[in-house]
C-alpha cells in the first residue's frame, strides 16, 4: 500500500501579491498576457511572490504496452527499446531540446519489453511491458502502486538535488491508446471522443483503436472503480511512475510541466487521487489528440503552446521550460515604474 503525500492547495494570497508586483512593472497592466497568469499561478503554488527562474529537470519515463498487440500504432513495438537506446546515445529530439533548455534529462525505464542499458537510463522496471488490457487488467494493483511509489521517490530525490521544476515526458508504443482508455474511464467520455491518430495511423487504424479502447473498458468494468484501480486496469507502467512524480512534486511545491496527452493522463490520475495536485501543473502545449484538450479542461489547465506537436518524449515540455523561466525572470529582474523613473498612467 502506497502512502500518497499530503498536498496543500495553492496560496491565493501569494498569487495576488505577485499580480500586484507585476502591475508595478514598466509595462501596461496585463500586457504580458499569459506570462503574467503563469507567474501568478507559480507564486501561488510556491507560496511566495519572491520568484526567480527554477532549475529544471525532464523526467522521461518509458514503457511498453500490451495494446500494441492490437495494431493500434503505425510503428512496431520494438521501437520503444530502439528509441530508448537512441535517447541514451543523445540522438533524440528530447536530447537536443533538453540541452537548449538547460535542463537535466532523467530517463526512466519503467517497463520496456527489454531492459536497455545506458548512462542516462534509470532501471525502475515494473515488468517487461503491460498485459493486453482488452483481455484483463494491464497490470496488477501492486505494480501500479510500486510505479507511483517509484515516481514519488524520484521527484523527492530531484527536489533534494535542487530541481524545483520537473518537466515530464513519456515514450512507448501504444501509450496513446492507454491514455485514451484512462481518459474515457476517468472523465468519463466516449472512446470516439478521446482517441486520436497517435503516431499517424490511418482511418482504419483509428477505428480499430476506438474499438480496442471499448473492449478494454468492457474487460475491466469491475476493476476500474477508483483512480488507482483504473490506472492498473487500463494504464501503463510509465503512466504510473509519472503519476507518482506529479504527486510528490506537488507535495514539495515543485512545478510540474506536462508534455502531451499521455502525461496529461498521468496528471488526471494524480488529480483524481488528490485534486490539489493540479495547482502545481503547467500544460506546455495542446497536442492534436482529441482527448488531450478534454483532459486539460478537466484538470483546469490552459496550454502555453499550440504547435501541432505529437512526438511525445517530453519535447513540448522542454520547449516550455524557457517560457516558464522567462516569465519568472521578468518577475525577478524587470524594473518598476518607481525604480526606472517612468510615469505610470
Amino acid at each position: 500500500m502506497i502512502t500518497i503525500p499530503a498536498i496543500r492547495s495553492a496560496d491565493k494570497a501569494c498569487g495576488d501579491e505577485a499580480q500586484r508586483r507585476l502591475d508595478r512593472k514598466t509595462k501596461p497592466t496585463g500586457s504580458l498576457g499569459e506570462l503574467e497568469r503563469l507567474v501568478v499561478r507559480i507564486a501561488a503554488a510556491r507560496r511566495t511572490a519572491d520568484l526567480e527562474p527554477l532549475r529544471a529537470a525532464i523526467v522521461l519515463a518509458a514503457g511498453d504496452h500490451g495494446y500494441a498487440e492490437e495494431r493500434v500504432s503505425a510503428y512496431p513495438a520494438e521501437v520503444t527499446v530502439q528509441m530508448l537506446a537512441n535517447i541514451s546515445a543523445g540522438g533524440a529530439a528530447v536530447n537536443v531540446l533538453a540541452r537548449q533548455a538547460g535542463a537535466e534529462l532523467v530517463v526512466v525505464d519503467a517497463g520496456a519489453r527489454e531492459a536497455v542499458r545506458g548512462d542516462l537510463i534509470r532501471p525502475l522496471r515494473l515488468g517487461s511491458g503491460t498485459a493486453n488490457a482488452t483481455q484483463g487488467p494491464a497490470m496488477s494493483r501492486d505494480q501500479a502502486e510500486n510505479g507511483i511509489a517509484a515516481g514519488i521517490d524520484l521527484a523527492a530525490e530531484l527536489g533534494r538535488s535542487g530541481f524545483d521544476l520537473i518537466a515530464v515526458g513519456e515514450l512507448g508504443i501504444g501509450n496513446t491508446t492507454a491514455a485514451s482508455a484512462l481518459a474515457a474511464a476517468l472523465l468519463p467520455a466516449e472512446p470516439r471522443l478521446v482517441c486520436g491518430r497517435g503516431t499517424g495511423i490511418d482511418d482504419a487504424g483509428l477505428s480499430r483503436k476506438i474499438e480496442v479502447v471499448q473492449r478494454a473498458l468492457g474487460a475491466n468494468a469491475d476493476r476500474a472503480g477508483d483512480p488507482l484501480g483504473t490506472l492498473a486496469a487500463l494504464g501503463g507502467f510509465e503512466v504510473a511512475v509519472l503519476t507518482g512524480v506529479c504527486l510528490a512534486a506537488a507535495a514539495n511545491a515543485q512545478i510540474v510541466v506536462l508534455d502531451g496527452f499521455v502525461t496529461a493522463a498521468a496528471a488526471l490520475v494524480a488529480a483524481r487521487l488528490v485534486p490539489a495536485v493540479a495547482d502545481y501543473m503547467v500544460a506546455s502545449h495542446r497536442a492534436p489528440e482529441p482527448g488531450h484538450g478534454l483532459v486539460l479542461e478537466a484538470i483546469g489547465l490552459q496550454p502555453l503552446l499550440d504547435l501541432g506537436l505529437r512526438l511525445g518524449e517530453g519535447s513540448g515540455a522542454a520547449l516550455a521550460i524557457p517560457i516558464v523561466n522567462s516569465a519568472l525572470a521578468v518577475m525577478a529582474e524587470m524594473a518598476t515604474f518607481e525604480d526606472a523613473g517612468v510615469s505610470d498612467r
